[in-house]
């Protein structure tokens, strides 16, 4: 297995992980925003293959299954993968490999996801080129990251002044706070240098972050997620969400 000195492994962490992530409002808001995105313009039905790189603990591998896609789950978290087979109920379309993405077989899928991993790799642009070369010619690549200018933003909104003065780095790292946040300009610069084409892009939770009565997030939930949905993907909302969430097609 390739190993990259700085990227975050959960093994240690994996069930406070899949608590703080997908027991709540912003786990399953982002979850939720990101199917949305990806339903609106794929037809699952049309895939065969999809490789969910540093998918976790399957969270979106089980959606896919379920549309009959046969799946490939990376991680380089093995306590991560035992937590994915059960929630894909060890069903036989899931393959799972212990590995990084650059550790990772070259195949082609017609579908590479790649959400929320950037931000925990020590060089993420070497990592989106591997991942577009595994994803097949029409094929399409799923990228989400974490935003850097929203940290930003919510970091001022917070009060946090001196923080940001900073640069936002901190002695002790925080386990589940992104190592490396990227800006969504300069991903998309990078991009359009690689064989793909940009099909869509939206911020997602470009509002529930910030809203001022935090207990709305449980009691509004489904007003919040019809409001990020009606402008998730639209100027200049998009720029604010805590994750950014690019789909292309590999063209050459």
């Amino acid at each position: 297995m390739h190993s990259e000195k700085r990227d975050q492994n959960f093994d240690a962490i994996a069930d406070k992980f899949e608590k703080n992530i997908y027991g709540t409002s912003k786990g399953r808001l982002r979850h939720e925003l990101l199917h949305y995105h990806l339903s609106k313009s794929i037809d699952f039905s049309t895939l065969s293959t999809a490789l969910d790189a540093g998918g976790g603990t399957g969270e979106m591998s089980r959606v896919l299954i379920q549309s009959g896609v046969s799946v490939t789950l990376s991680d380089i978290s093995n306590e991560t993968l035992t937590i994915a087979k059960q929630k894909c109920a060890e069903s036989s379309a899931l393959s799972v490999i212990h590995s990084d993405i650059l550790g990772l077989p070259d195949c082609e899928y017609d579908l590479v996801i790649c959400h929320a991993v950037l931000e925990w790799l020590n060089d993420p642009y070497v990592n989106v080129r591997k991942l577009i070369s595994m994803t097949k010619i029409g094929g399409y690549f799923s990228l989400t990251f974490f935003n850097k200018d929203a940290q930003v933003l919510g970091n001022l909104l917070y009060g946090n002044f001196d923080y940001v003065k900073q640069g936002m780095k901190v002695k002790n790292q925080v386990r589940l706070s992104p190592n490396k946040p990227l800006q969504p300009k300069a991903v998309i610069d990078f991009l359009l240098a690689q064989p793909v084409s940009i099909t869509s892009m939206a911020g997602i939770r470009c509002f529930h972050d910030y809203l001022k009565d935090p207990t709305m997030q449980q009691s509004h939930y489904e007003q919040l997620k019809e409001a990020e949905i009606a402008f998730g993907d639209k100027e200049p909302y998009m720029w604010l969400g805590k994750y950014f969430h690019i789909l292309m097609r590999r063209d050459a």
